[in-house]
């Protein structure tokens, strides 16, 4: 239950560095960023709802969700030293994809 519960605050988490990524990088027109923190944004919120009412179709969405956030954390990474949100961004998403894989090895 903690797993879970790590899972979904991690998301949620995640979820909010990218909106806020997101609306700093669109004053700079950094579309690379911006789309990136979309996707990540929105498979961030399916997987903390999917794991908040306990699906059983959760655990796929985890190895997803932890392939996405390490992409966004990657492109972030590439403005961190200039944006402070790009830096806060790419820390929530590696923490997210870390916790999304321990779940789906859990779940194994």
């Amino acid at each position: 239950m903690e797993n879970l519960k790590s899972c979904i605050d991690a998301c949620l988490a995640c979820l909010v560095t990218c909106e806020k990524c997101i609306t700093d990088c669109i004053k700079e027109s950094n579309l690379d960023c911006i789309s990136i923190c979309r996707d990540c944004a929105d498979i961030c919120a399916l997987c903390a709802r999917f794991d908040a009412r306990g699906s059983a179709y959760g655990s796929g969405l985890h190895a997803l969700c932890a392939e996405i956030c390490r992409a966004c954390a990657a492109e972030c990474e590439k403005h961190a030293a200039h944006h402070d949100s790009c830096k806060v961004c790419a820390e929530a998403c590696k923490k997210c994809a870390e916790i999304c894989e321990q779940m789906d090895s859990v779940k194994a």
